[in-house]
């Protein structure tokens, strides 16, 4: 299969490009051209920005693509710099649960959404949820935006959960793995009792692979992807202590001195859990046992650690003693 993928190059794109190349597709990757990781020199390159995909819209068409996979459709206008310019093929796109109505209640510190969340769950009312959060992108970030405009050519929507996993950007884990590289014996939490879908990067490659070879069964349709059991946020520090193979003992603290990387830790009103048996029984994916992903990841980054981590453990000392003393 030719497979165009838009953005491939760094966390999730990285390693559906290698699943690709792993099976044999013919594969060509569409990025700036800043970053080229070693093991992808096995693919083509072609290097746009995409505000310029039209330039290359000739090049595109030479290629003849079987599917295109757009992994970094964030606003409106980066769907419509490139959809004008792609042959009529099988499309996937990249979106997110953050386009649930859940999500809209979680930032506002409010429940009321009843999980897990089908993918016929009510999406948000409000648009742009991050614009307080990310300045920039985040006033143009929404897949709302973007999601229809994909449906409309008959592309297929995976809506991603949490994902971890190697060259994870934003270092999923960090919040336990600093404090394992540190020593730490002790470390603050809140109630733990969050419950948050999560998925292995490698299960997202082999759900956009399970979309590809299943044309008839993924156009037009939106599948979430997640793992289809949860752990708390406090078991799921636990199994990265166990992975880390660090002893240590997680300590609730009060909720006012959770520190603010652990703030995943803390009580909540709204679960952020979805259900991703549409993509289990449609498509026939079923992803990896955490179990055996999560050590795999929380040994790569433990090997790759941040370049400047943070060693300020202030937050940790208050909220224990403060925990000992009550």
């Amino acid at each position: 299969m030719r497979v165009l993928i838009l953005g491939g190059t760094r966390f999730i794109g990285r390693r559906i490009t290698a699943a690709l190349m792993a099976r044999g597709d013919e594969v060509t990757v569409v990025h700036r051209g800043d970053h080229e990781p070693a093991e992808l020199a096995g693919c083509a390159h072609l290097h746009t920005a995409r505000a310029s995909f039209g330039e290359a819209a000739g090049q595109v068409r030479a290629l003849r693509p079987d599917a295109v996979i757009d992994t970094l459709a964030m606003t409106r206008e980066d769907a419509e710099a490139v959809l004008p310019h792609l042959p009529d093929t099988r499309l996937v796109l990249l979106s997110s649960i953050d386009v649930y109505r859940a999500y809209e209640l979680l930032l506002a510190g409010r429940g009321g959404e009843p999980v897990p969340l089908t993918e016929q769950a009510p999406v948000r009312a409000g648009r742009y949820p991050l614009r307080d959060l990310l300045p920039g992108i985040g006033e143009r970030y929404d897949k709302l935006d973007v999601e229809p405009l994909y449906l409309a050519r008959g592309g297929a929507v995976l809506r991603l959960s949490l994902i971890y996993g190697e060259h994870d950007g934003q270092r999923r884990e960090e919040f336990v793995l600093r404090r394992v590289r540190a020593g730490r014996q002790e470390i603050p939490v809140g109630a733990g009792t969050s419950l948050d879908t999560r998925c292995y990067v490698g299960d997202v490659a082999s759900a956009v692979l399970a979309a590809l070879d299943r044309p008839g069964a993924a156009a037009g349709q939106v599948f979430n992807v997640g793992d289809l059991a949860t752990d708390t946020a406090r078991d799921w520090a636990g199994r990265i202590l166990a992975a880390a193979g660090h002893e240590a003992s997680l300590v609730t603290v009060p909720e006012d001195l959770v520190p603010e990387d652990m703030e995943a830790t803390k009580a909540i009103a709204q679960h952020f859990l979805v259900d991703s048996r549409k993509a289990a029984t449609v498509l026939g994916w079923r992803p990896s046992d955490p179990a055996e992903t999560i050590p795999v990841s929380v040994r790569w980054h433990l090997e790759n650690p941040p370049g400047q981590p943070d060693q300020d453990f202030s937050a940790d000392d208050r909220a224990l003693a403060a925990a000992k003393a009550s």
